[in-house]
């Protein structure tokens, strides 16, 4: 697994930073299909007609953003943090296909409780 924590400047030293994730920033320095963690916020989540069940997730940290795919046996696993979470990391396989890269993901948590921590924080 491919994994790293380390905080980018100064302001990043502070916030809460689930452990063991890659940042967005960094997802082209592990081989294709290497499997790894990435967390962030969710920006964006599509369930097109067209896609058999997919879910599209977009990520976002503050190094940049994250595509996840999540097919739909995965998803009724973790149908709970797919559907609610604000904040989530997500652990899988790094895959590039047409200069777009992608987490397939295996594993979904939903640490929305983090942006709490960090409203304590600055208020």
């Amino acid at each position: 697994m491919f994994v790293s924590c380390a905080p980018i400047g100064p302001a990043a030293a502070s916030w809460p930073r689930p452990p063991a994730c890659l940042e967005a920033a960094r997802l082209q320095e592990p081989p294709e299909g290497a499997r790894i963690t990435v967390a962030g916020l969710v920006i964006l989540r599509q369930r097109p007609g067209t896609a058999k069940g997919v879910i599209f997730i977009t990520l976002e940290d503050e190094t940049g953003i994250v595509n996840v795919i999540v097919w739909r046996k995965l998803y009724e696993r973790y149908r709970r943090a797919v559907i609610s979470g604000r904040m989530l990391r997500v652990t899988g396989r790094l895959q590039r296909a047409h200069s777009v890269t992608h987490v397939i993901a295996e594993e979904i948590e939903d640490i929305s409780g983090m942006l709490d921590l960090l409203l304590k924080e600055t208020g």
